[in-house]
């Protein structure tokens, strides 16, 4: 059996999500062939799904929101994007279509969420299994007249599917399709050099991770020092390794290449970041209090929040106070209104991916 997952290429939280689900999914069988495909940063990739036998073949599905930063969207940039994507999907679907083909296996799409990926699944005639919080019909049907036709587009994509498997702080996705509601899915930490894990737990003061992923934010190096008693842990990047005021710092350490946010959390109290799925499910996984920065023009951020009110500690920032430092590590962190979410998220949509593909072989 080979399962062809297509990720979205809006940002890294969808591969992270999708790493944690091939990682169960890898446990039940482990004889099934994985295929990633996606335009995410090669690099990124290679690190989320590291361990599992994957293959990756680079192709960009969907657009998405184009960022003009970690919390902004670029309604115009995106239209452009989008444009551009419809003069190459046909051609890569054909290309796609006839690589799997010869490859003479069974085959199994899954799709987070591009739907694109609709269209690739017909002409294989292989089962289709949507894997998400959300759908670009949801977001694009709240971006102005000029997206309602892609809204309408993606909608109808979606609703070819054969099973949704719905994560939590979900938009509504009324595809009329069989669907099945999923805990939080977050991949297992990788154990840390015993040396690097020294490293972080001898500062004294309360461990902060700080993360926005792919895109990130920038962060002027003062702001850190307002909190002394407080250690920061920022993600490795390009830009934040030759950021020679932050390595200055007595209270900041940039992780290093290949160790994941996921990694650390075990090791940490609390996470500034902004309202992200992968985010939010890795931290609650790991019992840590979020600090969120607002998000505005996208409407899962505003559910995102709503669900992390009811299931997780928390502590909600505005963008002016986050970019002036008041980040209120002081603060004790919020309750929620409701019970935590589960954590095998994971697990569930590998047994329902299974059973979706026993049933299909059955007579």
């Amino acid at each position: 059996m080979l399962v062809y997952l297509g990720l979205s290429s809006h940002g890294y939280g969808h591969a992270s999500r999708q790493a944690a689900v091939l990682q169960a999914l890898h446990s039940l069988q482990p004889d099934w062939r994985l295929v990633v495909s996606s335009a995410v940063d090669q690099t990124f990739l290679q690190v989320a799904f590291q361990g599992l036998p994957v293959e990756f073949r680079t192709c960009r599905w969907d657009v998405g929101m184009v960022q003009a930063d970690a919390l902004a969207c670029d309604q115009s940039a995106t239209l452009r994007a989008l444009e551009k994507l419809d003069q190459v999907l046909p051609a890569q679907i054909e290309q796609e279509a006839r690589w799997i083909t010869e490859q003479q296996q069974s085959v199994l799409v899954l799709a987070d969420i591009p739907p694109a990926l609709a269209e690739l699944a017909s002409r294989l005639e292989a089962p289709l299994v949507w894997l998400g919080n959300f759908g670009w019909d949801d977001i694009y049907a709240q971006q102005g007249e000029e997206f309602q036709r892609r809204a309408e587009r993606a909608r109808q994509a979606y609703q070819l599917g054969d099973l949704l498997l719905r994560m939590p702080f979900d938009l509504a996705m009324n595809w009329g399709i069989p669907e099945q509601h999923i805990g939080l899915t977050a991949a297992t930490p990788n154990a840390l050099d015993p040396e690097l894990l020294d490293e972080l737990l001898s500062p004294a003061g309360e461990k902060v991770l700080m993360g926005f992923g792919g895109l990130g934010l920038t962060v002027r190096p003062e702001l850190f020092a307002l909190w002394p008693d407080h250690h920061f842990f920022l993600p490795h990047s390009p830009e934040l390794q030759g950021a020679s005021e932050l390595h200055a710092l007595r209270n900041v350490r940039v992780l290093p290449p290949g160790v994941r946010p996921l990694d650390v959390m075990p090791y940490c109290q609390r996470l500034i970041g902004k309202p992200g799925f992968s985010t939010f499910s890795e931290a609650l996984s790991a019992g840590l209090g979020l600090h969120v920065v607002e998000r505005s023009g996208f409407a899962e951020a505003s559910v995102l929040l709503d669900g992390l009110k009811r299931h997780g500690r928390y502590r909600i920032l505005s963008r002016d106070a986050f970019d002036r430092g008041c980040w209120e590590l002081d603060q004790p962190l919020q309750n929620p209104s409701s019970l935590p979410l589960g954590v095998d998220g994971a697990k569930q949509a590998a047994e329902a991916i299974r059973d979706l593909v026993l049933s299909e072989r059955s007579p």
